[in-house]
């Protein structure tokens, strides 16, 4: 799947991923009114507001970028009806081609572990059939319980060809309460990075320089990506932080390899949302599919005017 991804990236020229996080504030009113009027004001109205937006959006930019990221919570707050629009989100964007990268930073040991892997990434067996579960390709996971909350999502991404990408550096203000904390005269985002790197070693694809073990790092760090890059040299970044939180492109050039590879940045409200800032008012409510796709085309070229100038 790590192949599948950096062929994606190198064919849109886009090394974008998405992140579809509706939150109903984002939603346009006409698209709330209809889902309202067909189910009401309930939970299975929001979940039809929130799937008929992704929908848009996704309609908008599938051909401009290799990958989204649908973050599980904005959907899980909806209960039943919204881990359906999950679903269906996940389904439709794989349809059009796209990588899925599952938000879901899980981080538990044993068989609740290899349970959630088997959920997102893998098939839980029913009897004498097994089925897939939610289906995403890359899922996002918590490493603080160590090894043991790694290695079930290993065994079945080495079943699945699938991936993994492990929080590192996230991009939040108070991250460094612990990641930054000193441990043997290292900050612990190092430590952590060094163990990726050692999975990664263990469990490369059989062709290609990357590894399917990635890393969350975020934008708003950059001077620890710097340092990151040297530790995971086979490992794909993802970057969070861009736009919304305070990145931008000159910020990110130190998170990519010489071959101009090894990192994927993410977008969120910077792009489902664009409608809503001044830059991109001009497409209005019902252009905010066109907004984004916009945005995605101005981040591009940010990237790529950051990436020709390094």
């Amino acid at each position: 799947m790590i192949n599948r991804l950096i062929d994606k990236i190198q064919k849109t020229g886009a090394p974008i991923v998405v992140g579809l996080d509706p939150m109903m504030k984002f939603v346009p009113g006409y698209i709330k009114q209809a889902a309202f009027k067909e189910y009401g004001e309930t939970l299975e109205g929001a979940a039809e507001a929130i799937w008929q937006y992704n929908k848009g959006i996704v309609d908008a930019i599938y051909d401009l970028v290799p990958a989204v990221k649908p973050q599980v919570a904005m959907y899980e707050q909806f209960g039943i009806p919204g881990m359906i629009a999950f679903k269906k989100t996940v389904d439709y964007c794989k349809e059009k081609g796209l990588v899925v990268i599952g938000d879901i930073k899980r981080g538990d040991i044993g068989s609740t572990s290899e349970a959630y892997a088997v959920g997102h990434l893998g098939k839980v067996q029913v009897g004498s059939n097994s089925f897939y579960g939610f289906d995403e390709d890359f899922v996002t996971v918590n490493p603080y319980l160590g090894s043991d909350g790694i290695t079930p999502f290993l065994k079945v991404c080495d079943e699945e060809k699938k991936g993994i990408i492990v929080l590192v550096k996230t991009s939040n203000p108070s991250s460094g309460e612990f990641q930054d904390q000193l441990v043997n005269g290292k900050p612990l985002y190092e430590i952590v990075g060094e163990k990726v790197a050692q999975w990664g070693a263990e469990h490369m694809p059989e062709s290609g320089n990357y590894s399917y073990v990635g890393a969350v790092v975020g934008a708003t760090y950059p001077e620890q990506g710097k340092v990151l890059r040297k530790i995971m040299p086979n490992t794909f970044i993802l970057v969070p932080g861009y736009g919304a939180q305070g990145g931008k492109g000159a910020d990110l050039v130190h998170f990519f390899n010489e071959d101009g590879l090894g990192a994927i940045i993410n977008s969120s409200r910077g792009i489902i949302a664009a409608y809503q800032q001044e830059q991109y008012a001009k497409f209005g409510e019902t252009g905010y599919a066109d907004a984004s796709r916009a945005a995605v085309l101005d981040m591009k070229t940010d990237i790529e005017n950051a990436l020709n100038s390094r």
